[in-house]
C-alpha cells in the first residue's frame, strides 16, 4: 500500500467520526466520487497527486489532496460552513497512518464556485501532506 492510500484511509474516519459533520451530511455523505442523483450536501475525494519528497537519509512523499464539497439547496453558505468544519478537522491534524508517518497536513487553498452544468455549488479545498 502506498502512503497516499494510507493517508486517505486515515482522513476518512476523521471526517466520518465527527458528529457535527455527520449531522449536516448524513451517514453516507463522504464519497469517493460524485454519484448521479447524489444526496447533497456531500464531500467527495477529488484529485490526488503524489511526488517524491525523499531526503538523502529518509524516504518521503508529498501529497496534494483535493476535497470537494457539493451543495444544492443551501448553496455557497452551506458549502463554506462544511469547509470550516473540514479545516478544523484536518488542518495541522495528527492522523495515525498504518505503515507510514504523517509529518504535516495543511490546507493550502479553497475555492467556492457554482458548477455551470448542474447549477450546484462546489467548494474545493486543497491540502498538502508530507509523509515518511
Amino acid at each position: 500500500m502506498s502512503a497516499a492510500n494510507a493517508l486517505l484511509q486515515a482522513i476518512h474516519p476523521r471526517l466520518s467520526g465527527d458528529a457535527a459533520l455527520t449531522a449536516i451530511l448524513g451517514p453516507e455523505g463522504i464519497r469517493d466520487r460524485l454519484m448521479p442523483r447524489a444526496v447533497l450536501p456531500c464531500i467527495v475525494f477529488g484529485d490526488l497527486e503524489t511526488r517524491d519528497f525523499s531526503t538523502s537519509t529518509e524516504d518521503g512523499e508529498e501529497h496534494f489532496i483535493m476535497l470537494e464539497i457539493w451543495s444544492d439547496g443551501e448553496g455557497r453558505r452551506q458549502a463554506q460552513q462544511i469547509a470550516a468544519i473540514l479545516h478544523g478537522l484536518l488542518h495541522d491534524a495528527v492522523l495515525d497512518m498504518e505503515g507510514f508517518s504523517l509529518v504535516s497536513l495543511l490546507q493550502t487553498s479553497q475555492k467556492a464556485r457554482r458548477e455551470p452544468k448542474t447549477k450546484l455549488y462546489v467548494c474545493e479545498m486543497r491540502f498538502r501532506a508530507v509523509t515518511e
